[in-house]
């Protein structure tokens, strides 16, 4: 009942900014911080998104705009939406079976779904339930044969690529985490519980049902049981000696398509290419991890010119409408990726709500088409934007 309440409410939702309030509402302070949060002064946070706002359009009149195709090529694959789905962790935190949620909201939109390693949902799960193009992302840690055995067992359930993060060999510094007493493993303070218990929504399924477990970590700490417990092993065991030498060992063993994410450099992404990478990923993590970055859709078009048509370029950060999309077409991206869009979405109302989140952005990506004069995807190009 409580959930067709929620998804009732979650049409009257507008703006990824109305789903990302509906969230607000239902979850714990500390739980939405998390989410929504970056690292230190969140200068990278607001700075992902001002790049958008700094970008004006320059629009063609007197088009027949009344047909419009958003139909494209991402990664080799048709894709009914220049969209796809970034991999975020940790969602079932948020809203119990939120990955899953999330995952079957995209295949029925037709766009690929990143799966993340610290999923609440195993690989073979969402191949089973959720049925669509689905990218795996993994974190490389100490125990590198756990990464590898995860990137195995999305080979074997039909994985059409693989994306490895790049950006993370220490964790960044979160201080709305700390303010908030918020911590994996959790810490049972005063203030936190009082925040738990004040969304009672999100925290009787939690006290109920337990909390959820990272079910692609199971086995990497023998006395790791809880989502907590997993995650904080994670944290403590990132690889930080990741390098060149070891992605491309990666790329000998997968079979499929591979991307590298977290490139902000024009040299990395020609060296990713170089290496044999079908596709980077331009991305600060979404400003989680060093304070002070470049913009994701600043450094965008360099990178394209690296690149120069030899493999796929994504970007991610920011994207909270359909003109952010156009612009990031316009500025070279095959296609733009959204993570907390759809997590707002998801946990406001669960799967209903991360559809609601697409729904907006096709119907605001579209308008925003018409508004600019193009008909199709590939009209979309740097003759768009006022300079």
């Amino acid at each position: 009942m409580l959930v067709r309440m929620h998804a009732r409410g979650i049409m009257k939702a507008f703006s990824i900014e109305e789903l990302r309030r509906a969230a607000q509402r239902r979850l714990p302070r500390a739980v939405f911080d998390f989410i929504d949060g970056g690292a230190e002064d969140e200068g990278t946070l607001r700075g992902n998104r001002a790049a958008f706002e700094r970008i004006r359009l320059l629009p063609r009149v007197l088009v027949d705009v009344s047909s419009i195709d958003t139909e494209t090529s991402i990664l080799g694959k048709t894709a009914r939406l220049p969209i796809a789905i970034a991999p975020t962790g940790a969602v079932g935190f948020g809203w119990r079976g939120g990955d899953i949620a999330i995952a079957k909201a995209a295949a029925a939109l037709g766009i690929p779904y990143s799966l993340s390693m610290l999923a609440t949902a195993a690989i073979e799960r969402i191949a089973r339930e959720a049925p669509g193009r689905l990218w795996f992302q993994a974190y490389f840690l100490k125990q590198r044969d756990h990464t590898l055995g995860l990137i195995e067992r999305a080979r074997a359930a039909g994985y059409e690529a693989l994306i490895v993060t790049a950006d993370v060999p220490v964790g960044g510094k979160r201080e709305r985490d700390y303010r908030n007493d918020f911590a994996l493993p959790f810490r049972y303070t005063a203030r936190n519980l009082l925040d738990f218990a004040s969304r009672p929504a999100w925290a009787l399924p939690m006290l109920f049902k337990g909390i959820p477990v990272m079910e692609n970590l199971t086995g990497l700490a023998a006395d790791a049981e809880s989502a907590a417990a997993l995650a904080s092993s994670v944290a403590r065991n990132n690889d930080a000696a990741l390098d060149w030498e070891v992605l491309k060992q990666v790329r000998d063993r997968w079979p499929g398509k591979m991307l590298v994410k977290g490139i902000l450099r024009a040299d990395d992404a020609e060296r990713a290419v170089a290496l044999g990478c079908e596709g980077v990923i331009v991305s600060n993590h979404g400003g989680r991890q060093l304070d002070g970055a470049v913009s994701s859709l600043d450094a965008l078009p360099a990178i394209v010119r690296a690149v120069g048509g030899k493999a796929s370029v994504l970007m991610d950060g920011g994207v909270r409408r359909g003109s952010d999309v156009v612009k990031a077409l316009a500025c070279g991206a095959e296609a733009a990726m959204i993570g907390r869009a759809t997590l707002y979405g998801v946990c406001a109302a669960g799967q209903p709500g991360a559809q609601r989140a697409l729904e907006i952005l096709s119907d605001e990506l579209v308008r925003c088409m018409q508004l600019c004069g193009v008909r199709r995807i590939g009209d979309i190009g740097p003759e768009l934007l006022f300079r």
